[in-house]
């Protein structure tokens, strides 16, 4: 499985959402013009956004509910294929 089918289907088993039902869409992150990380945006129901950003420098992954906050991290055991 890939980066983003992974973190699709974590923010939806988070949520309890049907994965393929809600858009996701996503954005490289940079830092003085290197790519740093992913934030993930799954766009919900009744404009519900539900984000998730992968860190490459600590190959982890945070998630975030609804409100902003942090409710889940998940550190990865090898590093993803993404490009």
């Amino acid at each position: 499985m890939d980066l983003r089918s992974y973190v699709q289907q974590q923010l939806c088993d988070q949520n309890e959402l049907e994965v393929g039902a809600f858009q996701l869409t996503e954005q490289v992150l940079e830092k003085r013009g290197d790519p740093c990380g992913i934030y993930f945006c799954l766009h919900g129901p009744r404009s519900v956004k539900l984000i998730a950003i992968w860190e490459t420098k600590s190959n982890s992954i945070l998630f975030y509910g609804s409100t902003g906050q942090r409710v889940h991290r998940i550190r990865l055991a090898s590093t993803p294929s993404w490009n």
